[in-house]
């Protein structure tokens, strides 16, 4: 199945030309943890996105053409057997085709909804249906829709052209089948490879406040460090907000250290059988361990942005106004079934 996602309200030959006019980017996505796993592993997940690099199907990748905002590439663990699956950018945070059908709010009936449609649309191959369930159980839920359930923070560098081909025909050559492993094959170890990839020995690990392991934050804090080390990259920092609603806020991605330390569950008994060692961990996360996004960080609004960082409303002012970009086009069942915790979510905002 070919994956093209088109930006209808983008039509104009001046907005081809001025993606084109500048260099591509690779970015490192930071997504915060959320709910319970996230509790117990508040390292988040990590993704990567490719500005000019887009879907030919899930497992095979191509260049972009006008109009198109990108892929987001990650590491899986046991769908349908893949290691990386490669999404569209506004169906891996939004759940939907086209930035004019994203909620301004969403509870989790509703992201639910959203993602169970899109499944139906485009993801039957690697999520079935399920006769004993409306909506099939599984990790394919991972794919769509990260943007309702947690915060994301882009840390961004350019590409050039023949760095995309390369990349292509790396991904596209390769036997795809999952070995994941939560502790040296995992969404980290994946965005690492590919970063390496464009910029070798960019990203490395941390033996100190990570205990060597690679995490979501040591992959930023390396791409941060490399970018200040070679000014001559452009650089940018952006983050992806969570959908408002009453899905539950993600919380704080912290690294390995960082995660005992600020945990009084943890460090309090640690602390007490053994204050030596306890006092010596501390010591090693400030020194070395605390790393935090830039509070000023570029907002991303798929309703002005073609992709983070690329402003289309000036642009296409003509075409299609603020307001309504952001009005949620989903079915009138589904509209029925929201109505009244819309109006109570608008109450409370």
């Amino acid at each position: 199945m070919r994956l093209r996602l088109r930006n209808l309200f983008i039509p104009t030959l001046l907005v081809f030309a001025s993606v084109h006019a500048r260099a591509g980017e690779v970015a490192l996505l930071m997504e915060e943890p959320f709910g319970g796993f996230g509790a117990m592993n508040p390292t988040g997940h990590a993704a990567i996105y490719l500005s000019d690099v887009c879907a030919e199907t899930y497992t095979q990748l191509r260049r972009c053409e006008p109009g198109e905002p990108g892929v987001v590439l990650s590491r899986y663990h046991r769908i349908d057997g893949y290691d990386w699956l490669a999404i569209p950018l506004i169906p891996y945070l939004y759940a939907v085709d086209d930035p004019s059908q994203i909620p301004q709010i969403a509870d989790p009936a509703l992201e639910s909804k959203l993602r169970d449609r899109y499944r139906r649309e485009h993801l039957l191959a690697l999520a079935p249906d399920d006769p004993r369930r409306e909506i099939p159980k599984g990790e394919w839920v991972q794919l769509i829709g990260a943007s309702y359930d947690r915060k994301i923070y882009g840390f961004e560098i350019e590409t050039q052209p023949e760095q995309d081909d390369e990349l292509i025909a790396e991904f596209n050559g390769r036997v795809n089948r999952s070995h994941f492993n939560l502790f040296f094959h995992n969404c980290a170890n994946f965005a690492e490879g590919v970063l390496n990839f464009y910029y070798p020995h960019a990203i490395h690990r941390n033996f100190i406040a990570d205990v060597g392991l690679m995490t979501p934050k040591q992959a930023a804090r390396s791409l941060n460090k490399y970018g200040k080390h070679h000014p001559d990259l452009e650089t940018r920092v952006f983050v992806i907000p969570q959908v408002p609603g009453t899905v539950h806020r993600s919380t704080s991605i912290n690294g390995v250290l960082e995660s005992l330390v600020k945990s009084k569950k943890y460090v309090v008994p640690l602390a007490f059988l053994h204050p030596v060692i306890t006092g010596s961990l501390i010591a090693a996360y400030l020194g070395d361990g605390r790393f935090h996004p830039d509070p000023n960080a570029t907002v991303f609004d798929p309703a002005h942005d073609l992709r983070p960082g690329v402003e289309i409303s000036s642009i296409a002012a003509t075409h299609a106004s603020p307001a309504e970009t952001r009005v949620l086009s989903i079915d009138a069942s589904t509209v029925d079934n929201h109505q009244s915790t819309v109006r109570g979510l608008r109450a409370v905002q």
